[in-house]
């Protein structure tokens, strides 16, 4: 078993830990950054990797890149990446403040390969995370095994893997292959016939799941495609410019400092600026498609609202669907072949972070402003959270906006703890 040191381990190659390693290289220096190591269970680097479709765009402007808002400067800017691949000329007259995503993909990729210091090695999944209890009782190390045999000694974890899909349980009884959720739909969706004549039903009311509706539609020009929601219907993003400035990093200490029942209003109230709405060109482009079906009689799209999905079976060949009217509590089952689920994320702290927090003696995970976990005093062996802090750190935690500036606070902390806290020469065989 392969068996590696480093001060430094990050979970997951996303924007999060990228802009964090640019950050380490920026403010730490080469030294720490030598010693810091990110682990990918992929081969590549993908931005929302299940929806990378052609045609999609960012909701966030280019200027919320890794590195701006802390340093504007950087040579790690999108804007500098968009000048190394001669494209800045055409990018400017395109006109947009929101890259399509393909491009922030290659501008991810760009970074990990423009790393000097810190490394990336890929094919390496997480699957257990231990606390290495030292001879003074204290814990100044973590060990991390990975799928391929390996274990990861390390000083400080930063877990930036994202959130574990939300699969409903009334639909999660059903088998995996007629089940998929957006995480994974560009992958899942190209293994079926394009031409067969699909029965689809996309389940959701947001973005993703009015995406894969579209590019169902597109792709497979013989299938039946509906979609379920609860809400009266689509509706387009909040995105007024007052509401936009609680995406401010710099609003992250006002939310943190904020009663939780102030807390609570602000995520409600800012659930549709994110999570409950769809871009206007989506909107619009769904609804004029619509239309034009009915008015030639030839209806492939269809939605079902205010309908709840209380069910589904397998009868036969087929999926069954069962579906309940909201406003009349009515009950009817909808056949079809595969379900596709723009059901977002699970609410709750991913699986490796529950599994963490129980093995360190904590009853869950939750961090401290600097986005610290909160662990027994006989830790020195730190973890920082980073996507998963929404109920402290506001509604922005797991978008780019707050990317570059919350590295920083999570580099300065780091650099604090390593100066007060040196720690003890690690013993191997302790674990």
């Amino acid at each position: 078993m392969d068996r590696q040191e480093v001060e430094i381990l990050a979970i997951g190659a996303g924007p999060a830990n990228l802009a964090l390693a640019v950050a380490v290289e920026e403010l730490a220096g080469p030294e720490l950054a030598a010693e810091t190591l990110i682990v990918e269970q992929h081969d590549d680097i993908l931005w929302q990797r299940g929806m990378l479709l052609p045609w999609t765009q960012s909701q966030v402007s280019f200027l919320k890149d890794l590195v701006t808002l802390r340093n504007p400067r950087s040579e790690f800017s999108f804007v500098n990446y968009l000048h190394s691949m001669g494209r800045l000329d055409e990018f400017i007259n395109l006109g947009s403040f929101t890259p399509y995503r393909l491009e922030i993909s290659g501008y991810l990729q760009w970074v990990a390969k423009s790393l000097r210091y810190v490394q990336i090695e890929y094919g390496r999944r997480c699957v257990s995370i231990e606390p290495v209890v030292s001879e003074d009782g204290g814990v100044h190390h973590w060990s991390v095994r990975t799928a391929d045999g390996g274990e990861i000694i390390c000083r400080t974890l930063v877990m930036g893997a994202g959130r574990d899909p939300h699969i409903p349980a009334e639909i999660g009884a059903l088998p995996r292959n007629r089940i998929i959720h957006s995480t994974e739909y560009a992958s899942r969706c190209a293994e079926l016939d394009p031409d067969g004549a699909h029965r689809v039903v996309v389940v959701g009311g947001a973005q993703s799941a009015a995406e894969m509706f579209w590019a169902t539609y597109q792709a497979f020009p013989n299938a039946q495609v509906t979609m379920v929601m609860r809400s009266i219907g689509l509706n387009t993003y909040e995105s007024s410019k007052f509401t936009n400035e609680l995406f401010y990093p710099s609003f992250v200490d006002e939310f943190h400092a904020a009663l939780p029942e102030a807390r609570e209003q602000l995520l409600r109230e800012m659930h549709r600026t994110n999570y409950a709405g769809l871009a206007p060109g989506m909107l619009e482009t769904l609804y004029r498609e619509m239309y034009q079906q009915r008015l030639l009689g030839a209806e492939r799209l269809r939605m079902i609202t205010m309908t709840e999905v209380t069910g589904a079976r397998l009868d036969g060949d087929d999926v069954v669907v069962s579906l309940t009217d909201r406003k009349t509590r009515r009950t009817q089952d909808l056949r079809s072949d595969v379900v596709l689920l723009g059901t977002g994320f699970a609410r709750g702290m991913p699986k490796l972070i529950q599994d963490l927090a129980i093995a360190a003696g904590v009853g869950g995970a939750t961090v401290d402003r600097s986005y610290r976990m909160n662990l027994p005093p006989s830790y020195t062996a730190g973890c920082y959270l980073q996507g998963v802090n929404e109920a402290t750190h506001g509604i922005a935690d797991s978008l780019l906006s707050v990317l570059a500036v919350r590295a920083q606070d999570i580099v300065y902390d780091l650099l604090a703890h390593l100066e007060r806290e040196p720690a003890p020469e690690l013993v191997l065989g302790t674990s």
